[in-house]
Parts: structure tokens; sequence; C-alpha cells
């Protein structure tokens, strides 16, 4: 089916989004153009690309994209594609080469993406050798914050600045707490597939009203998973009061500009004990008391940034969701180093990415659980809505473009769908 641009704009509501959001494939084929190739989207860390010539191998929009580091420490982001006949250069996921080479007739680029050699270069035209598009060509902008390098195919998209807006604090949360002021994605990363649209993953990273239901088996009242957080006090996170209430479902939402949005924090008490007092001395030695005490607070449980990035701050780590098909999405799990900070605390997090987030654990199993059942839900008649109206009206407005809304508002969600309804319907 095609759609006009007034369609695609009823399709989100003010309180309500159509199904086919979720389930037409004709709308995921839009979004791949009108949403992924106008916006910025996050393409990696500069930590997987350390030395000259390392590169590592990822997608935008379906599309076959590089991530590469030159002989000047600059940084790239290029399409994997040969200029010659449009052959994928790189194969394996990560690497280091002063030369990219093109397996189908050797033909060679730096990391920059310039042509660097053709064999049998004389029997070509000098000029068609000579158009940047010989080379493999570079995605229009290129911008990083803080090591998250973005992209974007649009020349003409916003400043990264102005789209991450006041919502890049949460990136600030995650790396300032690193007693060197940086992070590394040195452990690898869990990925794994659901049979559902990417958007379902998005809505959820704004949902603190489903673990309650949803993760009801592994919040129980002893939460003893997630008391495993370095130190010895303050690593527990408060799902139920003693009286038996939903603290989780009270906790608020943020909606931002562009479709971000963020959670309330599950952890209301500083950590302390054993190996945390030595980092905590760490960061006071680098900032003194006052912005040590700050830098710790647990504002945020994670940051989510529009349209498939999520800054885990409660876990340490990155997750980024991939469209693959309207109903087939992959997702990446990446733990974080804290450059600086006790070895032994990256090497918990691990663990406790292990119990929280990977294909197996307590946690991301149920939320695939639930996004396989309402693609499926989806096909059946009755409703075409699905509701994101709840705490509707009761927002407050903190500036900035910043809506906070209590008791598990759907705020956050309604940002990322009013930021799509403005891009498909442009």
């Amino acid at each position: 089916m095609t759609y006009t641009n007034e369609e695609f704009a009823n399709m989100v509501q003010a309180d309500r989004v159509h199904r086919a959001y979720y389930t037409d494939p004709d709308v995921f084929d839009v979004e791949m153009r009108k949403v992924f190739g106008k916006v910025w989207v996050y393409v990696g860390h500069d930590s997987l690309v350390p030395r000259p010539g390392d590169y590592y191998c990822t997608t935008l929009a379906g599309q076959p994209v590089v991530l590469s580091r030159d002989d000047k420490g600059g940084v790239h982001v290029l399409y994997n594609r040969c200029g010659h006949r449009g052959a994928k250069v790189l194969s394996t996921t990560r690497g280091n080469a002063r030369v990219f080479s093109c397996m189908y007739h050797g033909w060679g680029f730096r990391p920059n993406g310039e042509l660097a050699g053709v064999p049998m270069r004389a029997d070509f035209p000098e000029a068609s050798l000579n158009e940047a598009r010989a080379g493999m060509e570079r995605l229009a902008r290129v911008d990083s914050y803080r090591g998250f390098v973005f992209a974007s195919m649009d020349p003409d998209v916003m400043p990264l600045l102005d789209f991450l807006g006041v919502a890049r604090q949460g990136i600030d949360e995650l790396v300032d707490r690193s007693p060197e002021g940086r992070i590394e994605f040195s452990a690898g990363c869990h990925r794994y597939h659901f049979r559902g649209n990417w958007k379902l993953q998005m809505d959820n990273m704004a949902d603190t009203y489903h673990p309650a239901a949803a993760h009801g088996s592994t919040v129980g009242r002893d939460g003893r998973q997630f008391q495993r957080r370095a130190g010895q006090e303050g690593g527990a996170a408060l799902f139920f009061a003693p009286n038996g209430e939903a603290v989780v479902s009270q906790l608020g939402v943020r909606g931002f500009k562009h479709g971000h949005s963020s959670e309330q924090s599950l952890f209301d008490k500083e950590q302390s004990g054993g190996v945390w007092d030595e980092y905590r001395a760490m960061l006071v030695a680098r900032h003194g008391e006052e912005r040590t005490a700050d830098i710790l607070k647990n504002r945020r449980h994670s940051l989510t940034l529009f349209p498939t990035l999520d800054i885990l701050i409660a876990q340490t780590s990155v997750r980024v969701v991939k469209p693959i098909a309207v109903d087939f999405t992959e997702v990446e799990v990446w733990p974080v180093r804290l450059a600086g900070a006790p070895e032994v605390i990256s090497e918990d997090l691990v663990k406790y990415l292990n119990m929280t987030h990977s294909a197996s654990s307590f946690i991301q199993t149920d939320d695939l659980e639930a996004f396989e059942r309402c693609q499926e839900g989806m096909k059946a008649h009755g409703s075409d809505w699905i509701l994101v109206a709840r705490g509707m009206g009761s927002e407050i407005d903190e500036g900035d473009g910043v809506l906070f809304g209590a008791r598990s508002s759907e705020v956050g969600q309604r940002a990322k769908h009013y930021a799509w309804r403005a891009l498909m319907s442009a």
C-alpha cells in the first residue's frame, strides 16, 4: 500500500497509534528513507576503532557501513561498498588493515574511503578514477559526542548537539563515572533477534509500567539478582515496598524533543563498601567531593535516543536496536568498561549484564516474549489502534521541550511516536 503524508500523520494520534505502524511492510520500507535517512543514527563507539586502520562493520537503515579510523586519527563512517562494481568490501565485523581490499577485482581503499589502488589502472579513464564515488563513499554527515559516533545520510541534518539537546546529559551521566572521563567497549556484545517490529523494543525503553507484571517471576520482594552490584550497600533495586506496593510502577518518565526519553532510576541510594569505596576515592581525587557526589547520583535508569540507541545507566551498558524487517529485529547489548576504575567493577558489570540482558537472562527474555506476542496479537481483527494514553494530560513541562510524567506515564513513548510522525509526514 502506498501512503500519503497525511495518512502517515493520521497513523499517530495524540493518545494512540495505528497497528500498521508496527505491522505494514510498506511503512517499514518508507521508514528506512524518511526516518533513518533523515536523522542522526548511532553507528558505534570510537573505542571500537582505537588504532589507525581499525574498522568496525555494522548497518544503518539496513545498509552495510564501516566505522573506521585513518592514519591521522580521524574517525569516518563509510558505505561498505566498492566504487567499482558495488561489492561489499569488508566482510569481518572488526579488524585492522592499512588498505581495505575488495576481493572481487582487488581495488584498494584507504580507511578514510579514498581510492588507494587499482589493478591495471592504465586501462581505466583517469577521470573515472578521480571521482569521489570511485572510493568507498562517506556518509553525508558524521559527528560524535563523548565517544559515541553518529552519522546521517542527510547533508542538511541539524547539528548533532541540537538533535541530542538536554537528553545528552544521560551520556554524560554514564561517561563521567569513569575516573578518566571515558568509557570503552572492550568486552564484546550480546546479540540476539526477536520476531517483532523494532519500535516495540524502543517503546519498552520508556515503559516503567510493565516490570511488575512482565518480570513478575524475577522482581519479587527479595530481588536477589539485582543486588549484585559493586559495594556492600545501596545495590538493591526496590521493585516492591514492604507493604507490597509496586514501587517500579511509580517511577516517572521524561519525554524530550526529537523522540528521546529517559526513565527514573530504580536505585535510590548511593553504593558504599568494599571496592566501591576505592572507586569513589578515585573520583574524589579527580573531581573533589561535591562533584563526585553529583556524578554518583542515580538520576536515570536509562536514556533512550531516537531512533535506536539506549544508554542503560543502571546496567552500565549500551543497547543498539537494528531493524531488519517489519517483523524482525536485531538487538546488541554492549557492556561498558569505565576506564580507570578497578577492573573488578568492569568484570562484575559483565556478570550483572549476563543476568539482566543476555539472550538467556532473567529480564530480557520476558521482554522479547512480550514483543513477539504484540506482533502476533496485532494481526487479530478488532480495533486497529494501540493505546498510549497513560498519564496523558498530567505531564509537567520542565522547559527545553522536556515533559515529565509521574507513575509510569507513557509520555516517553508518545515522544517517540510524535517524532516518527513528524518525519514520516514531512
